[in-house]
């Protein structure tokens, strides 16, 4: 794999040589797609409309199913532009294969191939209009040989047309639902009913394949039944209907009750030497068959493709605002990949790629925030109001929705008698809000006012609420029968006042159903997360901190508190476990149903001192507590208790065991004092780093199935959260370490992980951050995952040291000596505060970090304030910007 540009377009050559490639292209308008290197992969709007086969990642090279473009050549065979066929399957490896390559950039793909035996080379291209719901496939073919070729050519798409669910739940028999028909351009299906778990539903969706000629041509004849097409015995790369130079059915023609295709044969051309031709193919679905006429013209010429494709080139691009400049070109260009990859999961959510066959689509309570730090560094404009909706999932008991809508701010109950409950929810929102807070200055979004939600979850996911029904609905009420609201700080305290006592019998929150890692989901009554403890601590700890900006900033002395609440806050009940236990309970009865709605004042310090006593009491706990060493001088912290109530890290009879998963959030909470934060990253080192397959595992070998932990010591050591590289967690490491000015042992976590990902021979992955590298480094479950935000915030705010402090933006880099270029230069463009800079680190001398101080910076070739060596643009000077580009040089001595 190698980069072409500075704009993260990449290209692989024979790329069907690697296994498991998959290439997301989409729109939004809710029409997501996955291409393999022979398009393979699938198209869908949702769970229930899928308009190819749904895939996973196995179906990648089992299926022979794809998008197919045949040409006919007479005289010669049948020839597949897109290497979908058993001849050119065949010749995989062989010194006759093809030639072939991928090319491809931000929601568009590009599949180049040459065949010599057929004197033919073509070019497909593949994307989604950023505004329609239709796939483009456009195909160019060119006579490469000496001699004139008369061709055919063939488009053949199986269209599935059906919920996800009928893949296993009546295949057949949903086929009989199918209502096939021929119009002038191509193959429509309007199935009568839906069959899912919505029940028996008459259908809406029309789902199509159309074809046109690059000036406007219509197709000739169509092959719109699957059976029809590949003949008894045949099959999608094998197809009888082309072997045996069968004819189509002409437009007009109806079939009930079988397998669809999207068979569309244009008329035969003659090709002469340097000739080329082209052909579009529209993928769609829609409940206005009018439309579809529409979509055509808007593709029916090749040079209107191209430009249709470049507006999605130019849309996605613009997206990602972000560019980093640095020594490592290759690096630079990953980062663009990897700021784009919070886009993915906005728009396919947690599932709809080939390795994510889980779930239906939606997002996660933990997506709608981490997704947010990406959002305020690259697009801010309506994050504030983005998350005041989202505090609208949180309970009063301090637990939140876990079924979001498709609409923001939008959250569905969860009918369920018992729900699962995940003990880090509560700690998401407020690292967000801090972010926002910081670069806008906005402490006063503390004081907005939001419902709760409500459904018949109550306790804590622990008692269902029989008095609750869907007359009442989603937003919780009062005696009285008013919708109560509170503030966004009333929000946060209850979430972290209730995991504050919600403890097990080491005094550590409950680890319930589960935390972030969600394999450790088999320890419901006694474990414990020592790791999140620490967060909720940290959390607690800066809450205290913002808590008295609002004192400062605006002079508000008190806030105002749902009056339930005061027992969570009048008492100083800290290391009696069975005291914390009942006073949540006592609160959780008060807040069963309904609330008084009635409001008590607390003093703005009160309330700072209160959460900051919990915090040191906290820290000191596992301080005192939590850690462990190995024998051998190395130390580091615990991170759970078990199902049987026991510590899980330290020295066992079958090795040492190690979760880097309590570091984590002992060096972000600064729960870790400074010389077990050393420590810490010594264990790491020894225990958990290794460099061939991407870094640091998430855990040592425990060398045992651990039925009272969680599923993940089921899965084989190295994969997935058992053992392996796993992203997110180490790019939070990293993120901690910068913090805390480890900026070495930061700098080696996220090369490491890069590094491999960039190395294409062995992540087999296009560019980005996987979920995680398995025992092979090879980069699983591509292009999903909340890493990607957390790598992009560090690379900001800590590598380049630009961020937000209360609307100001500072400039205190911590790079590292070889990230500067060759022009002894390092740079980022991005956007703060609606305007666009362009920041330049000159460090002449060519000091390492740790030796270098910022001694000037400008903006536009003025001087701004440094101060503690940071350089600080105030907010007042950032408003008084225009809207141009502006330059900022900071000068390190």
């Amino acid at each position: 794999m190698q980069f072409i540009d500075r704009k993260g377009i990449f290209s692989v050559s024979k790329p069907e040589n690697y296994s498991y490639l998959y290439f997301p292209i989409a729109g939004e308008k809710g029409l997501k797609s996955v291409v393999t290197p022979n398009l393979g992969g699938d198209s869908k709007l949702n769970q229930n409309a899928f308009l190819l086969e749904p895939v996973s990642v196995e179906n990648l090279h089992n299926n022979r199913s794809g998008r197919n473009f045949w040409c006919q050549v007479r005289g010669v065979g049948n020839w597949s532009a897109v290497g979908q066929s058993a001849e050119t399957e065949a010749e995989r490896f062989t010194s006759s294969q093809e030639e072939s390559e991928v090319t491809a950039g931000f929601m568009w793909h590009l599949l180049t191939r040459k065949s010599h035996k057929y004197g033919l080379a073509s070019k497909t291209v593949s994307f989604v209009p950023v505004e329609g719901n239709v796939e483009v496939l456009h195909v160019e073919i060119t006579n490469i040989g000496d001699q004139a070729r008369e061709i055919a050519a063939v488009a053949a798409v199986p269209i599935y047309g059906r919920s996800a669910d009928n893949i296993r739940d009546h295949r057949h028999v949903t086929s009989l639902l199918h209502r096939i028909r021929t119009t002038e351009y191509g193959v429509y299906v309007r199935p009568t009913l839906s069959f899912d778990e919505r029940g028996h539903q008459k259908n809406k969706l029309t789902y199509y394949v159309c074809g046109v000629g690059g000036m406007g041509e219509k197709p000739e004849s169509f092959y719109p039944v699957a059976e029809n097409f590949i003949g008894e015995g045949g099959t999608y790369t094998h197809p009888r209907k082309l072997l045996e130079n069968g004819k189509g059915v002409p437009a007009g023609v109806q079939f009930e009750g079988k397998e669809a295709l999207g068979g569309i044969r244009f008329p035969e051309v003659t090709l002469h030497p340097g000739q080329s031709i082209s052909y579009t193919v529209l993928i769609g679905a829609t409940e206005k068959e009018d439309e579809i006429l529409e979509i055509i013209r808007l593709f029916d010429s090749s040079d209107k493709v191209e430009s249709q494709r470049k507006m999605v080139e130019d849309y996605w691009q613009k997206q990602v605002n972000v560019e980093f400049y640095t020594r490592n070109r290759a690096f630079d260009n990953f980062m663009y990949w990897v700021s784009f990859q919070p886009f993915l999961r906005r728009i396919y959510g947690c599932s709809f790629l080939p390795y994510h066959d889980y779930g239906k689509g939606g997002r996660g309570w933990r997506d709608l925030w981490q997704d947010c730090l990406a959002l305020l560094m690259m697009n801010p404009d309506g994050v504030r109001q983005m998350i005041i909706e989202n505090y609208g999932g949180v309970r009063v008991d301090g637990t939140n929705a876990t079924i979001i809508g498709e609409r923001q701010g939008e959250f569905i109950a969860d009918r369920n008698n018992i729900t699962r409950v995940w003990m880090d929810h509560g700690v998401w929102p407020f690292l967000t809000t801090k972010l926002y807070m910081d670069q806008t200055g906005d402490v006063d979004i503390l004081n907005q006012q939001v419902t709760y939600f409500k459904d018949k979850q109550v306790e804590r996911g622990t008692s269902s609420d029989d008095a609750w029904d869907e007359e009442y609905g989603n937003l919780q009420k009062t005696v009285r029968g008013e919708t109560y609201r509170g503030t966004i700080l009333e929000h946060l305290l209850l979430q972290h006042l209730c995991a504050f006592y919600e403890v097990g019998e080491h005094n550590h929150i409950r680890l319930r159903g589960a935390d972030w890692n969600d394999a450790i989901d088999m320890a419901e009554q006694r474990g414990e997360s020592v790791a999140f403890t620490c967060a909720y601590a940290g959390n607690l700890m800066q809450l205290a901190h913002y808590v008295r900006l609002l004192m400062k900033r605006y002079g508000q002395q008190r806030v105002e508190l749902m009056e339930e609440m005061s027992i969570l806050l009048g008492n100083n009940v800290y290391d009696d476990i069975g005291k914390k236990v009942s006073i949540l309970r006592l609160y959780e009865k008060q807040c069963r149903h309904e609330i008084s709605g009635a409001k008590v004042q607390m003093k703005v310090e009160v309330l700072a001192q209160i959460l900051e006593k919990m915090a040191q009491w906290m820290m000191q706990h596992i301080r005192k507590t939590e850690w462990v060493t190995d024998g051998e001088g190395n130390g580091w912290f615990n991170s759970y208790y078990d199902n049987s109530g026991n510590q899980v890290e330290g020295a066992f009879e079958k090795g040492v065991r190690m979760m880097l998963t309590g570091q984590v959030f002992a060096l972000m909470s600064k729960t870790a004092d400074p010389e077990q934060m050393k420590a810490i990253i010594r264990s790491a080192d020894k225990y958990l780093y290794e460099k061939e397959v991407g870094g640091y595992r998430i855990n040592t070998n425990f060398h045992e199935e651990k039925y009272d932990m969680g599923r993940m010591f089921g899965f084989a050591y190295g994969e997935k959260e058992n053992g392996a590289v796993f992203s997110h967690m180490t790019v939070m490491y990293a993120n901690a370490l910068y913090q805390n000015n480890f900026v070495e042992a930061g700098y080696k976590a996220l090369q490491t992980l890069a590094d491999t990902a960039i190395n294409f021979e062995t992540s087999r992955m296009y560019p980005g951050i996987p979920e995680y590298f398995n025992n092979e480094g090879r980069g699983m479950y591509s292009y999903l995952t909340g890493a990607a935000s957390w790598y992009m915030l560090t690379m900001i705010t800590e590598v380049f040291g630009v961020k937000g402090e209360l609307g100001n933006l500072l400039f205190s880099p911590k790079l590292m000596l070889q990230q500067f270029d060759e022009n002894k230069t390092a740079g980022i463009t991005l956007t703060f505060a609606g305007k666009r800079f362009e920041v330049a680190y000159i460090n002449s001398n060519g000091k390492a970090y740790g030796d270098y101080d910022v001694a000037k910076a400008t903006v536009d070739g003025r001087n701004i304030l440094i101060e503690n060596s940071r350089a600080i643009l105030r907010q007042e000077e950032i408003v008084n910007l225009d809207d141009h580009v502006h330059k900022i040089v900071v000068v390190l001595e």
